[in-house]
């Protein structure tokens, strides 16, 4: 009998969820992974309280204490990173060589950066200019926020979370934590991670549920900071129910690959297989569009196509499988739907295009242009739609017509171009000669326009959970 896990942890202990059943099965075979009951509105109060309790003795807990704990912390999710990235896999269909790179070359390394993030966080003294005398000093201080509202995806389930979590416990905030409901039993496995490590009863509280859950947590009074990670339209409502609160909105994307006439086409065609068939194209940051000059595109193709063919599609489990199955049933039928209209539009598939279950070909189309769905909206499964372009103004142009910003690419070995384009390309992220699934702990990532608001990472997660707190001293 599958093991029903508990619904939520509040002030250092678990308890059994008073709300619905959710069952979580394998993106692969359908088998039940497990189960959890949803936490109940009563059980969400409770969590919020807890944290709130907890803050006042934590924000004053000395600051290389909870350094050490963070340290400690270290030491037992990287104990416990096999495990961890094993559930993952089985719950999301992320192959396991992907869950072993989410666990550890980001989420266990999130306990060294952040405190070191956190020891190095400094304020400001400033000159006193409104007067003469001489007698002010003006200080700048950083203060943790309180209650930070951590609601999270499925695609990178412990990592995106463990951002606000590990940073904010650092800084000395308290947190609650909605994870999907796609992937709650990892979920479960991080808190016992922390649990052990010895982060007090009532810093990290953890609710399972859907969006009626993360709802009430992110309106809650007692919440300073909201953290999300998701869709646009849930992106737009938590905006909405944050109100005046801080927050963090890591939302949709639909990242232009662009592959210049000089560019290298090796490394932009290897480049498009990681943008594109990552965690089967199940990323923000996947490259949505590849456009390629008339004069490379020939080219460019017969390699992208070269290596999409060689790729091992399968068991996510198998250490040998490439690209496993799309998580849900509504990310397949969005791929589908989208091919499809991209073909009725006049586009062609050089390979792919099939399914059989969850698990989507990886898929080659040519002659795409904007008018299709594919152009413009996210599709969220493994394509790379090929649009072609013949000038540089014409493929900033097309880049920057979604309503979309968050990660572009551009492969080129002219300098001066690959400046013009960083400036003039809205995104939040442009990378030049890398792809669009790169990224680098320590940079600020976020987007522009509906890619979301704010940044995250460093200390410009830091910055969102914190306070900034003028004291102005009258000294003579």
């Amino acid at each position: 009998m599958t093991a029903v896990h508990p619904g939520a942890f509040i002030a250092g202990e678990w308890h059994a969820g008073e709300g619905e059943l959710i069952e979580v099965h394998s993106p692969w075979d359908d088998s039940l992974v497990g189960s959890v009951n949803a936490a109940s509105s009563a059980q969400l109060e409770a969590a919020v309280k807890a944290a709130a309790d907890a803050f006042p003795a934590w924000r004053r807990t000395p600051l290389m204490t909870r350094v050490d704990i963070c340290r400690h912390a270290f030491e037992v999710c990287e104990r416990r990173n096999p495990e961890i990235a094993e559930m993952i896999t089985r719950e999301t269909g992320k192959t396991i060589r992907e869950a072993i790179e989410e666990m550890e070359e980001f989420t266990v390394d999130h306990f060294r950066r952040a405190p070191e993030d956190v020891i190095r966080y400094r304020g400001q003294v400033l000159p006193s200019t409104q007067e003469r005398n001489g007698s002010k000093r003006i200080m700048i201080v950083q203060e943790p926020i309180g209650v930070v509202a951590a609601v999270s995806p499925w695609n990178f389930p412990v990592d995106i979370a463990g951002i606000p979590i590990v940073y904010g416990l650092a800084l000395g905030c308290t947190l609650v934590w909605k994870p999907s409901e796609i992937a709650p039993i990892c979920a479960n496995l991080f808190v016992e991670v922390l649990h052990e490590a010895g982060f007090p009863a009532g810093t990290i509280n953890l609710v399972h549920g859907r969006g009626d859950i993360g709802g009430e947590l992110v309106r809650h009074d007692s919440v300073g900071t909201v953290v999300f990670t998701g869709s646009v339209t849930t992106g737009e409502k938590v905006a909405r129910d944050a109100g005046l609160k801080n927050r963090v909105l890591e939302l949709g994307g639909n990242g232009p690959q662009i592959v210049r006439a000089d560019a290298d086409l090796e490394h932009a065609a290897d480049a498009a297989i990681t943008g594109c068939f990552y965690l089967a194209g199940q990323c923000c940051t996947a490259a949505e569009r590849i456009l390629v000059h008339r004069d490379v595109q020939d080219r460019f193709v017969e390699l992208l196509v070269e290596r999409t063919k060689a790729l091992k599609l399968g068991d996510p489990l198998d250490q040998a499988t490439d690209m496993g199955p799309v998580a849900t049933d509504t990310n397949l039928v969005r791929t589908q739907e989208h091919i499809a209209d991209a073909v009725a539009k006049g586009a062609t598939v050089v390979f792919g295009g099939g399914s059989e279950g969850r698990l989507h070909e990886p898929t080659v189309l040519i002659g795409v242009t904007s008018n299709m769905r594919i152009a413009q909206e996210e599709t969220f499964g493994p394509v790379a739609p090929i649009i072609m372009f013949d000038t540089d103004d014409e493929a900033i142009r097309i880049a920057n017509e979604t309503e979309f910003g968050l990660t572009a690419a551009v492969f080129t070995e002219d300098l001066r171009m690959a400046w013009r384009y960083a400036e003039e390309l809205c995104h939040g992220t442009v990378h030049i000669n890398e792809t669009t699934n790169y990224w680098d702990q320590m940079a600020p990532f976020g987007g522009a326009k509906k890619s979301g608001a704010g940044r995250e990472l460093s200390t410009h997660i830091l910055d969102a959970m914190s306070e900034t707190k003028q004291i102005t001293w009258d000294v003579f």
